[in-house]
C-alpha cells in the first residue's frame, strides 16, 4: 500500500505544470486530493482527470475549506502556486509586493493556519516549490530570484524549528522544467533554463523519492547541488562566472 493511500493532499498552483503533476502522482498513490488554481477551467480539467476536488481562489486563503473537504485534517500541503516576475533593481514596487505575496507570504499563511494541527498529533508535511533560483539566482528575474531565496529560508526554518516535532518539510528546487513559467521567463530562461529543462513528471518523481529518502532538499537537477556548493565556496568566483552570463544575455538582445 503507498504511504499515501487515503492521505489527505492539498496541492496550490495546480492548474497546470508542476502542480498538476504532483496532484497526478499524489492521486496515483491513493491520496484524497483537492487541487486549487485561480484559473477555475484548468484546475477543474485537473480535478476530473485526478479524481480530485476542486478550490477555486487565492493559495493563500484555502487551508481551511481544503481541510473541510478533506475531512478535517490535511496531511501534505504543496506550496506550489508561484509568479515568475521578471524584472531588475528597477521594477515596479507592485511586482516586488506580488511576488512576495505569493512566492513567500502564502506559504506562511498555510504554515500559521496548518501547524496547530499538525503540532497536535505530531505529523504533517509542508512541500516548497521552490525553484534553484532559490538557492542560486536567474538572471533578469530580481523579484523571482529574491522572494524564492525568501521562500526556502522559510522551509529551512519551518524544518529546524519543528522537525522534531513530526513536521516534514521538503523544498523543490528544480532548474528550468516545461511549463508555462518557463515560457514567462522569454530570452533569459530560453538561454539559462531550456536547454537542460525537464518535464514536470520528473519533478513529481524526484519529490517522491526525496521523501522515501526523507531529505529536505529535492533537486530534480542534480547539478545543482555543484552550483550550489561552488556558490557557498567561493561566491566571488560564482559571482563573476553569473556576470559572463548576464553579459551574454545582453549581447543576445535580452
Amino acid at each position: 500500500m503507498s504511504q499515501f493511500q487515503d492521505a489527505g493532499v492539498v496541492v496550490t498552483g495546480a492548474g497546470g505544470g508542476i502542480g498538476a503533476a504532483l496532484a497526478r502522482r499524489f492521486a496515483a498513490g491513493g491520496a484524497r486530493v483537492v487541487v486549487n488554481d485561480l484559473d477555475a477551467r484548468k484546475v477543474k480539467a485537473i480535478a476530473d482527470e485526478t479524481g480530485a476536488t476542486a478550490v477555486v481562489g487565492d493559495a493563500s486563503a484555502i487551508v481551511e475549506e481544503a481541510r473541510e473537504v478533506l475531512g478535517g485534517k490535511v496531511d501534505v500541503y504543496c506550496a506550489n502556486a508561484g509568479l515568475a516576475s521578471p524584472g531588475d533593481a528597477f521594477a515596479d514596487e507592485a511586482v516586488w509586493a506580488a511576488a512576495w505575496d505569493v512566492n513567500v507570504m502564502a506559504h506562511v499563511r498555510a504554515a500559521k493556519a496548518l501547524l496547530p494541527d499538525w503540532l497536535e498529533r505530531g505529523s504533517g508535511r509542508f512541500v516548497s516549490t521552490v525553484s534553484a533560483a532559490g538557492l542560486l539566482t536567474m538572471v533578469g528575474a530580481a523579484p523571482y530570484s529574491v522572494s524564492k531565496h525568501g521562500a526556502l529560508a522559510f522551509a529551512e526554518w519551518l524544518s529546524l524549528t519543528y522537525r522534531h516535532r513530526g513536521v516534514k518539510v521538503h523544498a523543490i528546487c528544480p532548474q528550468g522544467v516545461r511549463t508555462d513559467m518557463l515560457t514567462a521567463a522569454g530570452s533569459a530562461g530560453e538561454l539559462v533554463l531550456a536547454p537542460t529543462a525537464i518535464e514536470p513528471e520528473d519533478v513529481a518523481e524526484a519529490l517522491f523519492d526525496g521523501i522515501a529518502a526523507d531529505r529536505f532538499l529535492i533537486l530534480p537537477h542534480p547539478e545543482v547541488a555543484g552550483y550550489y556548493e561552488a556558490r557557498a565556496g567561493n561566491p566571488d568566483r560564482w559571482l563573476a562566472g553569473m556576470n559572463h552570463l548576464q553579459q551574454k544575455w545582453e549581447e543576445a538582445g535580452r
